[in-house]
């Protein structure tokens, strides 16, 4: 195989690679086991391809030049994607391996997905996720582009590109530390807010403008002191002590174990959780059984009860 906008091939390359790595032509036609004239003349070959001179050779040895060793530079990183082809082969030929792409808010890599990955390999070992995060857009963008097998995002989806599975239901909250005065109220209101430093959702996402724009429909201008861009962003901060915070209740469930508690929170919106995949995807036995773990998952989670009034 040719390498575009060059002469030079893959397996010119990859005798370059070896020459660099083990330090001689002897040694790398060991490597690949080939005669060393061989070697010798894929090396002079990809040298009149790429109009560079790779090696100085002095006394009956080569000494690499720095074009030489830039070019390696470029050479593995190459040869590592061609590597993670061949896994992926591997995984595909074995019946009982499979890596499965997970897209999710990385909120829920705090709690439930590593819940529900703890089960899947108790079920069967050879199974490897690999988790994506991003917000619910992204998420749709990587089921639908095939970059994620499974996610988990909310409703209204499209139901032309995506088939899904109900989760849960959730109400907003209100996130704060642990002892701190919203502790004795039952229901949190955007009056009960004046005077508190809020860690609040960067404004593109629905959740901030419902929330601030209540505050200020109410003459209540909101005190931002931290504004961050991914849901579970913000229950470090809260557990820290600089401010409180809105979010769902699913969301909540995520960050039992750090310093905080929470209050239904009103005006609020309702938010519907769904596992989803690509529309007339025929799901495999694997990743059937991941969407019924993740589901399981919400469903532990959902009997385990937050107080909200």
């Amino acid at each position: 195989m040719i390498i575009s906008a060059s002469a030079a091939t893959i397996r010119q390359l990859q005798v370059l690679r070896e020459v660099l790595r083990n330090g001689s032509e002897r040694q790398a036609a060991r490597a690949l086991r080939i005669s060393q004239p061989a070697v010798s003349q894929n090396v002079k070959q990809l040298e009149a391809a790429i109009g560079l001179t790779l090696f100085k050779r002095e006394t009956n040895r080569l000494v690499p030049t720095d074009a030489a060793w830039e070019l390696l530079q470029s050479i593995d990183l190459a040869f590592a994607g061609f590597d993670q082809i061949g896994k992926s082969i591997a995984f595909l030929k074995s019946s009982d391996t499979r890596v499965v792409s997970i897209a999710a808010p990385a909120a829920f890599s705090l709690k439930l997905i590593p819940e529900a990955v703890r089960r899947i390999q108790e079920l069967n070992r050879s199974y490897s996720i690999k988790l994506r995060t991003g917000s619910y857009q992204e998420i749709g963008d990587y089921i639908l582009h095939g970059k994620a097998d499974i996610g988990i995002s909310r409703l209204p989806l499209d139901e032309r590109i995506f088939e899904w599975r109900p989760v849960g239901s959730a109400v907003n909250v209100c996130l704060f530390p642990k002892a701190h005065r919203f502790a004795k109220k039952d229901v949190i209101t955007p009056e009960d807010l004046l005077g508190e430093a809020l860690i609040d959702i960067d404004p593109q996402f629905a959740s901030h403008q419902m929330n601030v724009n209540a505050m200020r429909y109410m003459g209540i201008h909101p005190d931002i002191a931290v504004e961050y861009d991914a849901h579970g962003h913000d229950a470090g901060f809260v557990a820290a002590g600089v401010g409180v915070s809105i979010t769902n209740e699913i969301l909540a469930k995520e960050y039992t174990d750090f310093n905080v508690d929470c209050r239904r929170f009103e005006p609020g919106a309702s938010y519907h959780y769904v596992v989803l995949w690509q529309k007339d995807r025929s799901l495999s036995a694997g990743l059937s059984i991941v969407v019924e773990q993740l589901t399981s998952a919400f469903l532990r989670a959902e009997s385990f009860s937050l107080r909200s009034g």
